[in-house]
């Protein structure tokens, strides 16, 4: 398949409704308004192939951006080839949904995480919050650093209700999935948890919805989820 016959087809599988609702988040022009459940179709077709990922995610259009993400092979992509989607990543849903979490799937995901939550830029802090809970909620406890993410929870309970929305939202997240996820620092994660509190975040001047990270902790914990895996990290 060539770029153009994937346009035509994820055009097909198009509704205005899912445009809509992918608008409201903050996607913009061009898109057509794919579901990703139906995009499983065409993945299994095209398989992974990393030169047409590529061209896809260079289109600019939202739903072959995500379909990028979906096909891409993280075990040739490299460092640069990260950033360089990153730049491209105009709203969360590309960097925290597509790059953070082809990201995860390589052996560098922590070092270039590390470095994007360390430069501050908003959207790059937030994939690299989400690649941390992509990872963690994949990989076996004992392949982290305890101490690197005590630290990072720590810097999270000072600052995340000064930070901007998006980092807020993946920072967040980050105490919720290391209170579920990595048992060694599911207490501490719990009590950072109900020191934050809740959290408010905008999408423009719309409040939106964010889980309270203790209430989500304390469900896990009664629903006997704790130590939570996945097997895979991608769909």
């Amino acid at each position: 398949m060539d770029v153009q016959t994937v346009l035509q087809e994820l055009s097909l599988l198009s509704s205005e409704r899912t445009k809509k609702v992918y608008l409201r988040q903050g996607a913009r022009e061009p898109l057509f308004g794919v579901a990703t459940g139906a995009m499983k179709p065409l993945v299994k077709k095209i398989k992974i192939n990393q030169p047409l990922a590529e061209e896809l995610y260079a289109t600019g259009n939202f739903d072959a951006m995500y379909l990028a993400g979906m096909i891409a092979d993280p075990k040739i992509m490299t460092d640069a080839d990260f950033d360089r989607w990153m730049e491209s990543a105009y709203f969360f849903m590309i960097s925290d949904f597509i790059v953070a979490v082809t990201l995860a799937e390589t052996d560098f995901a922590k070092t270039t995480a590390d470095r994007w939550i360390a430069s501050g830029r908003e959207l790059y802090v937030s994939a690299g919050y989400s690649c941390y809970c992509w990872l963690l909620g994949n990989r076996k406890d004992k392949e982290f650093d305890k101490n690197r993410l005590q630290t990072m929870l720590e810097t999270v309970e000072k600052t995340i209700h000064g930070s901007p929305d998006r980092a807020k939202y993946a920072m967040n997240n980050f105490v919720y999935t290391l209170g579920v996820s990595y048992l060694p620092l599911h207490e501490r994660a719990a009590a950072a948890a109900q020191s934050i509190g809740a959290v408010d975040v905008y999408n423009g001047k719309t409040k939106l919805s964010v889980p309270v990270a203790a209430d989500e902790i304390q469900k896990a914990a009664d629903k006997g989820r704790l130590g939570f895996k996945r097997k895979n990290v991608r769909c």
